[in-house]
C-alpha cells in the first residue's frame, strides 16, 4: 500500500509505503492489521506549483479554470511521486495507492462541516503507476453528518491507545494540530484543537517577505519574546469555544487572519512568531489537561520544531511529551501511513471514519475507487473489523 499525502502546509507530497495484512489476534477471536512500514520519501512541490496553489486557497479569489488546471497538476504530480514510491520503495509490487490529494477548501459553518474539497485526480495517479486508486476520504462521512476530521483517530485508537487506559493521548502537530484521546468514561474524544504549523508559516512568509517559509529548528522562535497582548487577541478566537467534535483549516487561519489581530505598532518578527508558537503550545496543553493525560505521543511536522516542543513539554507537565518514534511509528510518516491503512480497509469493505471522533451518524467505507491498468479485483469484504494494529518489523 502506498500512501499520499500533501498536507496544510501544501509545501510536498509525502509517500509511505507499508505491507498489511490480516492476522488472528493471539488469544482472542478478533483479527489485527499489521503494519510493516517499508519506507518514506519527500517530494516538494515545484516553486511554480506550489504558487499557483497558495494563489487559489482563501481567502484569495479563484476561478474555475485555475481550479481545474490545479487538479490537473497536483494529479499528475501525485502520479509522479506515487510512480516513484512503487519504484523505488515497493520494488515495483504495489498493489494499491491511497491519496488523500491537497485540501483546497473545507466548508464548514460553526459546528457543522458542509462540504469538502482535495485536488489531485486520482487518474492520473491511476494512469501513472497502473495501480488501483483510493481518494476522496473525507466526503463519505460528511455526507454522514461528520466533520470529515480528522481521520487520524483511527489509527490512534488501533495503535497508541489500545490497551493503556484513558491517560494517554495522540497529537498531531501539522498546519493544524489535532487531539485524540479517551475521557474518564473511556470514551474515545478526538479534534482539531487550532493552528499549529499554519500560523507559524504565515508568520515567518509574512515577516521575510517570502524569502522563508518555516521557522527552521524553532530558532526564531527561541530567539524571541511572547507578546502577552497579542497572544491574548488570538486565544479570543470563536473556535476555541466551540465544543468537538470539530474541524479546522486554513480557509480560518491563514495570513489574512493573521494580520487583521496584529496591533498598530510592529511586532518584531521573532517576537511574532514566539507569540504564534505559544498559542499552540497553550492550546495542545490545555487539551491534554481538559481530558488528564499523564502521556502525550506527538507527531507531525513540529516534531521537529524544539521550540515548539519545548514549551509544549513545559505547558503539558506532569504530563510526558514524547515523539510517536518511540513506540514504532515514525513521526513524520504518520499521516501518509494512516492513508495507506485507510485505502487497506477501503479495499476491504471496511469502515475508516470514528463516528465518536467526526461526529458522524455512523461509520461509513471512506473514498472512491479509480481502477489502475487491469480490471478491477476486490477481495472479499471483511465480516469483522479489527481490534487493533500492531507495527511489524
Amino acid at each position: 500500500m502506498i500512501g499520499l499525502l500533501s498536507g496544510t502546509s501544501h509545501d510536498a507530497v509525502d509517500a509511505a509505503v507499508a505491507d498489511l495484512s490480516f492476522a488472528p489476534e493471539p488469544g482472542a477471536p478478533d483479527e489485527r492489521v499489521g503494519l510493516r512500514p517499508l519506507g518514506t520519501l519527500s517530494e516538494p512541490l515545484p516553486p511554480a506549483l506550489r504558487a499557483a496553489l497558495a494563489e487559489c486557497l482563501p481567502p484569495a479569489a479563484t476561478t474555475l479554470e485555475r481550479i481545474c488546471r490545479l487538479d490537473t497538476e497536483l494529479g499528475q504530480f501525485f502520479g509522479r511521486v506515487a510512480a516513484r514510491a512503487n519504484r523505488e520503495l515497493a520494488g515495483g509490487a504495489g498493489d494499491l495507492v491511497a491519496s488523500h490529494g491537497q485540501t483546497v477548501y473545507h466548508w464548514t459553518s460553526g459546528a457543522r462541516a458542509l462540504g469538502t474539497l482535495q485536488l489531485g485526480a486520482a487518474g492520473w495517479i491511476a494512469e501513472a503507476t497502473g495501480l488501483t486508486v483510493v481518494s476522496d476520504f473525507r466526503t463519505r462521512d460528511i455526507a454522514r453528518g461528520g466533520q470529515g476530521a480528522p481521520l487520524v483517530p483511527l489509527l490512534d485508537a488501533l495503535l497508541l491507545l489500545d490497551g493503556v487506559g484513558a491517560r494517554r493521548g495522540a497529537v498531531n502537530l501539522g498546519g493544524i494540530a489535532n487531539i485524540t484521546a479517551r475521557d474518564a468514561t473511556g470514551r474515545l474524544v478526538a479534534y482539531d484543537v487550532g493552528p499549529a504549523n499554519a500560523l507559524i508559516d504565515a508568520a515567518v512568509t509574512e515577516t521575510s517577505g517570502g524569502t522563508l517559509r518555516m521557522d527552521t529548528d524553532g530558532a526564531a522562535a527561541a530567539r524571541g519574546r511572547v507578546e502577552p497582548a497579542l497572544l491574548a487577541r488570538l486565544l479570543a478566537e470563536p473556535y476555541y469555544r466551540l465544543p468537538p467534535p470539530k474541524s479546522t483549516g486554513k480557509e480560518l487561519f491563514h495570513a489574512g487572519y493573521l494580520r487583521d489581530l496584529l496591533p498598530a505598532e510592529p511586532l518584531a518578527p521573532d517576537d511574532l512568531i514566539a507569540t504564534v508558537t505559544e498559542l499552540t503550545a497553550v492550546l495542545v496543553a490545555g487539551a491534554c489537561a481538559g481530558l488528564g493525560l499523564t502521556e502525550v505521543l506527538v507527531s507531525g511536522g513540529g516534531v521537529r520544531n524544539p521550540t515548539l516542543l519545548g514549551r509544549l513539554r513545559a505547558l503539558a507537565a506532569p504530563a510526558g511529551v514524547r515523539p510517536t518514534d518511540e513506540v514504532g511509528l515514525p513521526s513524520d510518516a504518520k499521516e501518509a501511513l494512516l492513508f495507506a491503512l485507510l485505502g487497506f480497509l477501503t479495499l476491504h469493505g471496511l469502515p475508516g471514519n470514528v463516528p465518536a471522533a467526526t461526529g458522524a451518524d455512523a461509520a461509513a467505507v471512506l473514498g472512491s475507487i479509480t481502477p489502475g491498468a487491469g480490471p478491477l479485483r476486490l477481495p472479499p469484504p471483511r465480516a469483522r473489523f479489527p481490534r487493533r494494529l500492531v507495527i511489524e518489523r
